[in-house]
């Protein structure tokens, strides 16, 4: 999932960004208004995060901006102002959720993630992509292969759901980082080793053949070689 944060308090929106990432999303950042807002315009966020008092443009014009231009992201108003007549006022504008400052992560990220689920889908993107029996649902939010349900974790399920979009395909390490991770660089690390091995042995654990491929010195792939 990938998250605009609209905040202008650095120290906020710096929590906002580790904590999201740390529960396998990623979240960009505008600390005004006028950035949000034109960050926010492309629709390629699943879900926007907005403080209301921002500098340069309120949260509130922002987004009966979006709402104007037929930007449907869904918006989650984040905000110390949080009297009935502020939570009114917020809806009313054009937000889908609100939630008043202080507030817990926990109960933030699963109004988001649900908020999620809510944004309408590209025409021509599928809800479900399935590759020899593995099956993801995007909507859902569920992976299973020949109807066993396989549990995995956020980052794992952004993992395969990128593999799986382009099935057939060799996917770099370089692409993943960026569209997994949101890294524009490598860190040196082996976390795409680590969890491509998690994955694989969630999901052709125990099966035929096996669906997850490593392209020696290039990459990895989703294929079924049984077609």
């Amino acid at each position: 999932m990938r998250i605009l944060v609209i905040e202008d308090d650095p120290e906020a929106s710096s929590y906002l960004v580790k904590a999201f990432a740390e529960a396998g999303h990623a979240a960009d950042v505008a600390h005004d208004g006028l950035e949000g807002y034109a960050l926010a315009q492309d629709g390629h966020y699943d879900v926007l995060v907005v403080d209301r008092l921002l500098p340069k443009l309120d949260g509130l014009s922002l987004i009966g901006g979006l709402r104007a231009q037929k930007v449907e992201t869904p918006v989650l108003i984040l905000s110390a102002l949080g009297q009935v007549d502020d939570r009114v006022k917020g809806l009313r504008a054009g937000g889908d959720d609100y939630l008043p400052k202080p507030y817990s992560f926990s109960e933030l990220l699963a109004r988001v993630e649900i908020l999620a689920r809510r944004k309408p889908l590209d025409s021509g993107e599928p809800t479900v992509y399935r590759v020899g029996g593995l099956e993801l649902d995007r909507l859902a939010h569920k992976v299973s292969r020949n109807g066993k349900d396989i549990p995995v974790q956020p980052r794992e399920f952004r993992l395969l759901e990128y593999l799986m979009r382009n099935a057939g395909q060799v996917v770099t390490r370089t692409m993943l980082l960026e569209h997994v991770w949101d890294y524009h660089f490598d860190p040196q690390t082996n976390v795409i080793d680590v969890h491509i091995s998690r994955l694989r042995s969630k999901i052709d654990k125990g099966a035929e053949a096996p669906l997850l491929h490593t392209v020696r010195g290039a990459g990895y792939m989703i294929r079924d070689d049984r077609r």
